[in-house]
């Protein structure tokens, strides 16, 4: 588990280039508030997401890990919402052979104008981290 303070878990985000990538960045731009330990990386397609990407941020301290999902705008083909949905759940039975928390990777559609529901996704799971995680915290 990684190291935490009283109020921020440490969260990686896997954003898509052309979808919520602009939304996270609008979201700095307008100065809504989430935990400053969110950390991105930008991908061309969610479904293109390893679960071995994943397994490994949990080995490198992650709390919790995000996908930015394209959902139905994606521009590389319209099962990507399918695909990204049968890679999580591929990786949620991994980390269960793991013994880590399935619900430390969610999975939510955020569109490139989704900056506030992207900032509630990031506060909602931040408060699930710490209370599963660190529940004396």
């Amino acid at each position: 588990m990684g190291e935490l303070d009283k109020k921020s878990a440490k969260i990686l985000v896997f954003s898509t280039e052309k979808i919520s990538d602009p939304a996270i960045d609008m979201a700095g731009l307008l100065k809504l508030h989430y935990p400053p330990t969110v950390y991105t990386i930008a991908v061309p397609c969610s479904s293109g997401i390893k679960p071995s990407w994943i397994l490994y941020a949990y080995e490198k301290g992650f709390d919790g890990v995000f996908i930015a999902a394209d959902g139905s705008d994606c521009i590389y083909g319209e099962s990507c919402t399918e695909k990204t949905g049968n890679l999580v759940a591929k990786t949620h039975n991994l980390m269960k052979e793991k013994r880590i928390e399935p619900a430390r990777l969610r999975m939510a559609a955020i569109c490139s104008v989704c900056s506030e529901s992207f900032v509630k996704q990031m506060r909602s799971f931040n408060e699930y981290l710490l209370k599963s995680l660190h529940p004396d915290g």
